[in-house]
């Protein structure tokens, strides 16, 4: 048989961690192998990059049912099945297809920041969309599991290292010049309440004082922790800070950070930070690259 789409993979990736046990992405690629019965010819079929089609595929598996929540990430590369796919494989696995992960608010929240009837309704397939907007569609899905991934090796770094890269990442949207990149990062993490100063332009003008708070996801910075960053700024006599976290920020802490008329406070939560990652390409390189043609009127227009 050839090697199956993405989503057909669905049913066997619930069926190998059904057995409620942590198993590496590797096991679940074997276990799809296995289950599908592919060829030596099928595993053979590569995509452009050299990757194998069939674990491309699987990986995009694995992606689809964790947005869903019907599996988690246990650790790096290595998945368990939920209380939810437990329910999914019940009912019986085999009709876990796209529109059944459509269901769960994550899933659409991932297929689209503003899902509408038709995105959960409609297989790919018969959607309207021109193919340049379906290519723009799935840049934003490959985007969306990459912040999920960037943010998961962040989470591993220590507290001082993440100072590092949120530095790293000002200078590369071209805030400080070199040299002052190199004392940007200060030498006792917190330091008076600030762990890094970049300059607000190449040529050294104005300080731009930076807080970088490594918190998990599960947690909120509040109110209070920009209440002491605000006070770190006066006390450095600053009007410029910038507040960096892996999590995301309470409602309260946002509207704290924007009635401030003396001190310029801002936000960054941790999807905003991956974006800023993967956009000035911090953190991930480049796999492959695709150009789209089309005919120039001009040359024809033109003698030839």
């Amino acid at each position: 048989m050839s090697v199956p789409k993405y989503n057909e993979f669905f049913p066997y990736v619930l069926n190998c961690l059904s057995d409620n046990e942590k198993h590496t992405v590797k096991e679940i690629t074997e276990y799809c192998v296995n289950e599908t019965k592919l060829t030596e010819d099928d595993k053979k079929e590569t995509l452009s990059s050299g990757i194998p089609v069939y674990s491309n595929r699987v990986g995009w598996s694995i992606t689809y049912l964790k947005k869903a929540g019907l599996i988690e990430k246990a650790s790096r590369s290595v998945y368990r099945i939920t209380k939810s796919g437990k329910k999914a494989v019940e009912e019986g696995a085999e009709k876990v297809d796209l529109n059944y992960l459509r269901n769960f608010p994550s899933f659409l929240k991932f297929q689209s920041s503003k899902p509408t009837e038709e995105n959960k309704k409609a297989e790919p397939a018969e959607k309207s969309e021109s193919p340049e907007e379906q290519i723009e569609f799935a840049i934003k899905e490959i985007h969306a599991s990459l912040q999920d991934d960037l943010l998961n090796e962040v989470l591993k770094m220590s507290p001082f290292d993440f100072e590092i890269l949120v530095v790293k990442l000002l200078q590369k949207m071209g805030y400080g010049s070199l040299k002052k990149s190199e004392e940007a990062v200060t030498k006792k993490s917190g330091d008076e309440g600030i762990d890094g100063i970049v300059s607000s332009d190449k040529f050294g003008f104005d300080s731009i004082y930076i807080q970088a708070k490594k918190w998990q996801t599960t947690s909120s910075v509040g109110r209070p922790e920009i209440q002491k960053f605000l006070g770190a700024l006066a006390g450095q006599g600053a009007t410029k800070g910038i507040f960096i976290t892996t999590t995301h920020f309470s409602k309260e802490a946002i509207e704290f950070a924007n009635k401030q008329l003396h001190q310029k406070i801002v936000l960054v939560d941790g999807e905003q930070l991956s974006k800023l990652m993967i956009e000035y390409d911090v953190g991930v390189s480049i796999v492959e690259t695709y150009s789209i043609k089309r005919v120039d009127y001009d040359f024809f227009n033109n003698e030839i």
